[in-house]
């Protein structure tokens, strides 16, 4: 998990401007709830009116609110309100936000008092009003008589004094001829707009943070793609052993994905999820409803389910992606291996064995889904549960005269938004450990330190090579292996020579070539280029002296000059035509309608086994390094097309190193000199008349190959 972290940390810009964005759209997706309350409350019950402070009331009414007000606030009240000598009116001097507040609280006992006593059947209230002008009634006998009354004021909760005190206000305005529909509409309609305002920019903050969400995933995406193929470049052949083909194309497109898509949602929803939740918390304690004990409930509740679904689910989330590279490895082996499946008639074997990879893949996505499946009815469940909870004892609320609807209303929705941080988590949760073991196995490729490095100080990077290759004592041995493949191998192979490897199958001719391009290092003795250890010099320039044909010709995508061109620009139309004419490849690329634009298929698929070697062979050609490597290169041509290869390559390559591996002696008859491999040690050095008549290894493959008359008269 700290992972996909550590890739967030490294589009800190972004990831501030997201969490930005997300505050803006929490701040307006919980500022609506507020709105909705005061539509209620505010809009249809209050029809409008706000505050108790009121802009401006009757003389006579200020008064006997001032009878009505506690000594303390009385001087308050009179320095907020001036006479108005044409009107007799009082109006309100500050229109600023706590200086209204502040009169609210002073004004709406005394409101919801006078408007109660004007409504009671039991009191003359204007008969009220001329005892207290008259003096004969003060506010300490008030005091006596109606103990009961005041303390009944004090119990109320705020919400409902204020709107006793609103209804006072209603009154005050008609008696002024206030247009109260007026009022209520316009607030009506403002409060409206307000919404739509909030609305807007909540979906525009939206849709901004999902673009950069997406966008910054996409980006991580694309780094850790260009990372894995970066490293995957500089692995040797032991590397590539290590991990196993299709186990680095798993890692470098089903694991990305996954961090990719689970990088969005933690930008997205994640990040969202305690900025709404924090919000709503904080909106539903300022609310004053008595009932945050139901949101603890719902939060403790939620954190047991997710903590058993990730008990239950999370082994298998860790299984799922070794399913996956196992799919891909068998898909790869049996959609490779077709022909050969087809000639065994090894197809229904082949079908159980996908069909066991494929169904233990099946059962524990099933597994997972089915989680996922339970997971959801249980939070709706909750969620449910929650709603009617609230409905249930809001309701007594608002019976009892303790709670607003509008309030309610609005603690329904901050408590689903703040539930609804915690369903967010919690899907997010489920599918954690599946990216943090993508996240783990990507790191294991991006951690692994390629075996063959550069040296600090690289030789011979500005120097003209002649080509002089030498082997010194070099032994070899691959990773975990008892015995050395190759061992105490000494040669020099020169420019203007062909020096030729045979020997039998197993016997490490291949091996040996490998280890002079480096693609694995020698684990005793060296190999030098001119004297120059070929671990000092750089990988680059190394491989830059090398044209190598590989055992098995390996063709790209593309066209035929693409693939001949494949060293690069250095390579113009005439060194790749030259190099083709030498190859034999010229007659079938000819005959082709595109000629040297025809048309690659992925693998050189569209062109036969020769073919394919031939433009192998042209390849490193067009290259025209110091020393070529032909590792059993001509095995698939024929023996005219054989003989007339060599033939034009012995006179385009004078001045370069040739080393040929073959299986063939007729095709290394005429070479310099002839290294015979047994069981990864020198048996015998020299050209063929002389390997003929000392070494035995040798006359026991020529024997099985040449008739009595060639091995006495000779092959030319």
């Amino acid at each position: 998990m700290k992972q996909i972290f550590k890739y967030l940390a490294e589009h800190k810009g972004a990831v501030v401007m997201i969490i930005l964005l997300l505050v803006v759209q929490a701040y307006c997706d919980l500022s609506l709830p507020s709105y909705t309350s005061d539509i209620v409350d505010v809009g249809i019950e209050q029809g409008g009116i706000e505050h108790e402070a009121m802009e401006e009331m009757r003389k006579e009414s200020f008064d006997t609110l001032c009878f009505f007000v506690e000594d303390k606030d009385e001087k308050t009240l009179r320095d907020a309100y001036k006479l108005d000598e044409n009107t007799e009116r009082y109006v309100r001097k500050s229109d600023k936000k706590e200086d209204i507040e502040k009169l609210d609280d002073i004004l709406a006992k005394p409101m919801a008092m006078v408007n109660g006593m004007k409504s009671s059947k039991e009191m003359d209230f204007d008969q009220f009003l001329q005892g207290v002008k008259a003096g004969a009634i003060t506010k300490d006998m008030i005091l006596q008589q109606e103990e009961e009354t005041w303390e009944k004021y004090d119990t109320m909760s705020d919400s409902i004094v204020s709107q006793m005190a609103i209804l006072y206000v209603q009154d005050e305005y008609k008696a002024m001829d206030y247009d109260t529909n007026q009022i209520q509409t316009h607030y009506l309609w403002v409060t409206g707009a307000k919404m739509l305002g909030l609305s807007i920019l909540m979906v525009a903050a939206a849709i901004c943070a999902g673009y950069f969400s997406s966008k910054t995933g996409a980006k991580i995406g694309m780094d850790l793609r260009t990372r894995i193929f970066g490293q995957v470049l500089s692995f040797s052949n032991r590397e590539m052993d290590q991990f196993s083909t299709a186990s680095l194309i798993t890692r470098s497109t089903n694991d990305i994905q996954q961090i990719q898509m689970v990088s969005t949602i933690l930008l997205r929803m994640v990040l969202y999820a305690p900025i709404i939740g924090i919000g709503g918390i904080l909106k539903v304690v300022n609310t004053k409803t008595g009932m945050g004990w139901i949101i603890v409930v719902a939060v403790v509740a939620i954190f047991v389910l997710v903590g058993i679904l990730v008990v239950v689910a999370m082994p298998k989330f860790k299984q799922m992606q070794t399913l996956v590279d196992r799919m891909n490895l068998v898909s790869r082996e049996i959609l490779t291996g077709i022909p050969v499946i087809r000639a065994f008639s090894r197809e229904k074997f082949e079908e159980k064995r996908f069909e066991k990879a494929n169904r233990d893949l099946m059962q524990t996505q099933l597994f997972t889904n089915r989680v996922m499946t339970f997971m959801m009815p249980t939070m709706m469940l909750i969620m449910n549960a929650i709603t009617v909870a609230i409905v249930w004892f809001g309701a007594k609320g608002v019976d009892l005269g303790n709670l607003q609807v509008g309030d309610m209303i609005a603690f329904i929705t901050y408590t689903m938004q703040i539930v609804m941080a915690f369903l967010m988590l919690t899907m997010v949760s489920i599918m954690l450990p599946r990216a943090g073991v993508a996240a783990t196995r990507i790191e294991e490729v991006l951690d692994t330190e390629p075996s063959i490095r550069d040296a600090e100080q690289t030789k011979g990077d500005e120097e003209d090579f002649s080509g002089v290759l030498e082997f010194h004592d070099v032994g070899f041995a691959y990773d975990g292996a008892k015995e050395e493949a190759l061992s105490d191998i000494s040669f020099t192979a020169r420019p203007g020579e062909t020096t030729a490897i045979i020997g039998s199958t197993g016997c490490g001719k291949t091996t040996l070539l490998n280890l002079i391009p480096r693609f694995y290092d020698v684990t005793s003795g060296s190999i030098t280029i001119d004297g120059i250890d070929v671990r000092e010099m750089s990988q680059e320039k190394l491989r830059s002296l090398i044209g190598y044909v590989p055992q098995k010709g390996v063709l790209f995508s593309g066209t035929i000059a693409s693939n001949l061109k494949f060293a690069g620009d250095q390579v113009s139309d005439e060194m790749m035509k030259e190099a083709a004419d030498i190859a034999q490849a010229v007659d079938f690329i000819e005959e082709k309608e595109e000629k040297y634009n025809s048309p690659i298929a992925q693998g050189g698929t569209n062109v036969s086994g020769g073919q394919k070697q031939r433009l192998s062979i042209a390849r490193a050609i067009a290259k025209n390094p110091k020393i070529f490597l032909f590792d059993d290169s001509f095995s698939a041509l024929d023996y005219k097309t054989d003989v007339a290869l060599r033939k034009k390559l012995n006179e385009r390559v004078k001045d370069a190193t040739v080393l040929i591996v073959a299986q063939r002696i007729s095709t290394i008859l005429h070479a310099d000199k002839i290294i015979v491999l047994e069981e990864g040690r020198i048996a015998g050095i020299g050209t063929h008349e002389e390997l003929l008549a000392g070494c035995e290894t040798y006359q026991e493959i020529a024997s099985s190959q040449l008739s009595e008359a060639e091995l006495k008269g000779g092959v030319r």
